[in-house]
């Protein structure tokens, strides 16, 4: 579960949420929280439970028990007047063929009420280069993304909730989504962030909440949890390498000795055990690069599994 300031109340609450379909469990007691004012990334591998938890959040399913607040109301109750302070994009967007892109925004414009302005909806198809004139039949799956991502920012929400926002999209729509999401932080609006692009959850979130099996397995600030990595790193020594001195550390494994002098391996968490038994012998060179997302977040899904025990009806 995220850390946060427990006299501020969250934007996102889920306890003790059990989500099951038929025999299969999708969600399993999930508990997670979400601060105001954060990007927060979402992550897990397909069968995890996300898509399941952002329908649920947007009262698209219903949990089978516990507890679901959003903007501190029950989604199951709050009704329009809650779904109009969220922007919402999923995983899988289904537009009208019958329209063209701006009678398909001017619809959601419309839903939207006085919240919108057409200027910033300009701005936004312009900055993202969708063409207003094309029908939504004929548009590549890029694109349908990018109406989409206007539709979700167009009214300036208290909540963006976004499942795979950049699939499918190209660099340059990419580098300017995350331009919107820093400009969304700074306003001290919320997102809550779906996502199997990890490059762009380490750009993006400050805090990180990891699923696994309908579980929340890790949480919390994004640094931490990278410090928290299966880091990778490579030893050469002036002689012959000391491995089985090394295997007796406890944060070392997957230990390979290579032509005698060079070591692989990687080290759990900081490397200070490692610095410390490198200090005391003849060291030619080391290289321990700076952990990323991605080893972290393959880290908590490493142990052998039969597979996920769950499906989430959306496949991630």
């Amino acid at each position: 579960m995220t850390t946060h300031d427990r006299t501020i109340d969250p934007v996102i609450r889920c306890e003790r949420v059990v989500k099951r379909f038929g025999d299969v469990v999708a969600l399993d007691v999930l508990d997670l929280s979400v601060s105001p004012g954060t990007v927060v990334g979402y992550l897990g591998p397909n069968g995890a439970g996300k898509s399941t938890t952002i329908r649920i959040l947007l009262d698209l399913a219903r949990a089978d028990s516990g507890t679901v607040r959003v903007l501190g109301h029950d989604p199951r109750l709050a009704g329009p007047s809650l779904r109009s302070r969220i922007g919402y994009l999923p995983g899988e967007l289904r537009l009208d063929d019958r329209l063209s892109v701006d009678e398909t925004l001017r619809s959601w414009a419309k839903m939207r009420g006085d919240g919108v302005d057409q200027r910033y909806v300009d701005g936004l198809c312009e900055r993202l280069d969708l063409d207003l004139t094309r029908q939504n039949r004929n548009l590549s799956s890029g694109n349908r993304r990018k109406v989409g991502l206007v539709g979700a920012f167009m009214a300036r929400p208290e909540l963006l909730v976004l499942d795979e926002p950049t699939a499918g999209v190209d660099p340059l729509v990419q580098a300017e989504f995350l331009a919107l999401v820093d400009e969304a932080r700074h306003e001290g609006r919320t997102v809550f962030l779906s996502s199997h692009v990890l490059s762009e959850v380490q750009r993006l979130a400050d805090e990180v909440i990891v699923i696994r099996q309908g579980k929340v397995v890790a949480g919390g600030a994004l640094d931490e949890l990278r410090q928290q990595a299966l880091q990778p790193f490579t030893v050469w020594f002036d002689g012959p390498a000391p491995i089985d001195e090394l295997r007796a550390l406890p944060s070392l494994s997957r230990l390979d000795v290579q032509h005698g002098t060079e070591v692989q391996g990687v080290v759990e968490g900081r490397p200070n055990e490692l610095l410390r038994f490198l200090a005391d012998h003849d060291v030619v060179h080391i290289l321990l690069p700076e952990p990323d997302l991605e080893q972290a977040f393959l880290g908590y899904y490493d142990e052998p599994d039969a597979g996920p025990s769950e499906t989430d009806g959306g496949g991630s």
